[in-house]
C-alpha cells in the first residue's frame, strides 16, 4: 500500500472553504442612450467610479487604482499628440535605419544639425509627454 505525504482532497477542502478575495463582477446592461448619458454625466471620472458614487453616497469606498492614471496635463499631451500626429517621425527613422545599415547615409555638418534638432525636437515631446502624465522630466514626481 503506498502512502502520500499530500492529501489533495483535504487541500480542494480546504482551498474551497476560504472567501474569494473579490466578489464576482456585476453586469449592467444599459441601451446605448444610456451608456452615452451616464458618459455625460461622468464626465472625467470613470463610469464605474461615478455608478458607485451615485448609488452609494457617502458610503463608497476608496478604490486603489492599479496601471492607468488621469492625464494631469491634457494640453500638454494634446501638444505631444499632435506633433506625433503632424510629423513624418517613424517613416523618416525607418529611412536613416536602412540608410545607416546600407552605409548610405553620409556624415556632413548639415546631416549633423538635422539629426541634432530632430533630437532635441523628440526631446521636448518626451517632456511634454511626461509632464502630461505627472511626471517630472527629470525622472520623479512633478
Amino acid at each position: 500500500m503506498t502512502s502520500s505525504r499530500h492529501d489533495f482532497n483535504k487541500i480542494d477542502r480546504v482551498e474551497a472553504s476560504e472567501p474569494k478575495k473579490y466578489p464576482p463582477p456585476f453586469s449592467l446592461r444599459l441601451t446605448y442612450e444610456e451608456r452615452a448619458r451616464l458618459g455625460e454625466l461622468a464626465g472625467d471620472k470613470p463610469l464605474g467610479a461615478y455608478i458607485r458614487e451615485k448609488l452609494l453616497g457617502d458610503e463608497v469606498s476608496p478604490r486603489t487604482r492599479h496601471g492607468n492614471r488621469p492625464v494631469k496635463d491634457k494640453e500638454a499631451l494634446g501638444r505631444v499628440l499632435g506633433a506625433l500626429g503632424g510629423s513624418r517621425l517613424s517613416a523618416n527613422l525607418n529611412q536613416l535605419a536602412k540608410a545607416v545599415n546600407t552605409g548610405s547615409l553620409p556624415v556632413t555638418p548639415e546631416t549633423e544639425a538635422v539629426l541634432i534638432e530632430a533630437c532635441r525636437e523628440i526631446a521636448d515631446m518626451r517632456a511634454d509627454l511626461l509632464r502630461a502624465l505627472g511626471k517630472s522630466p527629470g525622472g520623479g514626481p512633478s
